[in-house]
């Protein structure tokens, strides 16, 4: 079985430091997770290039919730970070109705053609997370979902992520299932006894939660016990 991958959430280049030395495959970078995570600045994403080398996947969102406040200034900075390095991101949006917002990610992606991008948890407070699953199917460079399960987090979606997982390959479920959102160590052996093999933290590699910076020595704890994980499921 191929090492999972474990991906950390960096809001500055010091936590971009810390997860890489940590043994983190992939960053996501994101600033304000009071909002759940927005998209960071040009001029953040170009310090936090320069002071890692692994795939940073960059968020577009650029207002709590599901929705853009402004579709043409989110496609604009999502440019921008593109001619500033950027080669990988993370996005999503839902109608008011709970359906995909197939329109705006189509916007989106026209601004960065040829990008990998990950469908993060708008899927998680979709309506129907079947059809959101079906309709963003074989979008270009579509290789990820960051999903909970649930809305409620990993706990309460278990059941959701073991039947997606056992789906895998079919039309609607290629991405690969990256779980996240509220995401426990405890949870980690179950999820990787389902074939699930992409895992995902921020809160939990920092000492004093998001008013912290991420801790080396926390994300080397995951990595390890993501790894061993791994080598027990095989």
């Amino acid at each position: 079985m191929s090492r999972p991958i474990f991906e950390v959430i960096a809001t500055s280049a010091q936590d971009a430091v810390a997860a890489a030395a940590g043994g983190a495959d992939r960053l996501e970078l994101a600033v304000d997770m009071g909002a759940d995570g927005l998209t960071p600045s040009v001029e953040e994403f170009a310090r936090i290039r320069a002071a890692v080398h692994i795939p940073l996947r960059v968020m577009l969102r650029d207002r709590d919730g599901f929705r853009p406040r402004d579709l043409d200034q989110l496609s604009a900075t999502a440019q921008a970070l593109r001619a500033e390095g950027a080669e990988e991101f993370v996005f999503g949006f839902l109608t008011p109705e709970g359906t995909v917002d197939l329109e705006a990610v189509r916007t989106v992606l026209d601004a960065i053609p040829g990008c990998s991008w990950t469908f993060h948890r708008a899927l998680d407070n979709a309506a129907d997370r079947a059809s959101v699953r079906a309709a963003i199917d074989g979008l270009p460079g579509l290789d990820t979902v960051l999903t909970a399960g649930s809305a409620a987090g990993v706990a309460a979606g278990i059941d959701v992520l073991a039947a997606e997982s056992a789906r895998s390959g079919e039309p609607g479920y290629r991405p690969q299932i990256l779980v996240g959102g509220g995401l426990k160590a405890d949870q980690v052996p179950g999820l990787r006894a389902l074939g699930i093999a992409g895992f995902h933290v921020g809160g939990m590699v920092r000492k004093a939660g998001w008013d912290g910076p991420v801790d080396t020595g926390l994300v080397q704890q995951w990595r390890r016990l993501v790894d061993a994980d791994a080598h027990a499921a095989a």
